[in-house]
């Protein structure tokens, strides 16, 4: 069974497992998820127990129950978080689900701006490798998103550089060139109206509402690592969170 955080309520630990292996895209739309009868016995609770945690996942819109043959993951617009693309990768190598790829649209050295700076901590030298890229699916963009490197990084990872894919996901090579691990990460969300060149990018009308994601990766010596700024498009993205009341 899971280690999960026991603070929570179990048909919640249930409910969040099955969603985070959805948004991780380990189960795929139309895929069966777990009966009752087996999370009972999985998780050593009681069938009303389980049934709460499929409905938890319904109400979210996650999981459809369908008559006499099962509860089945939904067809969905829903964005993966930073931490459930990043657990896929270390568990499969790999950071993209089946159907969707990135265009890096550039990569290389710039002058970081004054929040990028400030994030990573460069003071003097303000250079830093950036990594430009749209995430795509079947039904087109998925999300805009522009990483950061201080010098540093990026000496010691070239292909930071290089506008090719980098299979095994950009934060996973730069561990394995740098040797320093992630530990940790921040994130600040806002909203606004996207720019012309996000607009143009996500294929959106001018001024149209986008999400703002400022992420933030430190290493195991409270160190920033990587800063990124995802840009998420309307109809795409969503907040979820359960917790209990008392």
């Amino acid at each position: 069974m899971p280690q999960i955080e026991e603070a929570q309520p179990k048909y919640l630990q249930i409910a969040h497992y099955i969603r985070d292996q959805i948004l991780r895209g380990d189960l795929r739309p139309g895929d069966e998820v777990p009966s009752e009868r087996q999370l009972a016995a999985d998780w050593k609770v009681s069938r009303p127990t389980a049934a709460r945690s499929l409905e938890a996942l319904s109400h979210q819109g996650l999981v459809e129950k369908r008559q006499g043959s099962g509860t089945y993951v939904r067809s969905l617009e829903v964005n993966r978080r930073a931490r459930e693309l990043y657990g896929r990768a270390r568990q499969t190598g790999k950071i993209y689900t089946p159907g969707e790829y990135a265009v890096i649209t550039s990569a290389g050295w710039l002058e970081a701006p004054d929040y990028v700076a400030e994030a990573l901590g460069l003071v003097k030298d303000r250079r830093a490798v950036h990594r430009r890229r749209v995430t795509n699916n079947q039904d087109g963009p998925i999300t805009l998103s522009t990483s950061w490197f201080a010098v540093d990084v990026g000496q010691r990872a070239p292909k930071l550089t290089d506008p090719e894919r980098i299979q095994e996901g950009t934060l996973m090579y730069v561990e394995r060139m740098t040797g320093r691990q992630g530990s940790y990460a921040e994130d600040r969300m806002c909203a606004r109206a996207a720019t012309d060149e996000e607009a143009a990018d996500l294929r959106l009308e001018p001024g149209s509402a986008v999400l703002i994601v400022h992420h933030v990766v430190f290493d195991l010596q409270d160190r920033p690592l990587e800063f990124a700024e995802a840009t998420y498009p309307p109809h795409r993205w969503a907040f979820e969170q359960g917790y209990p009341l008392t």
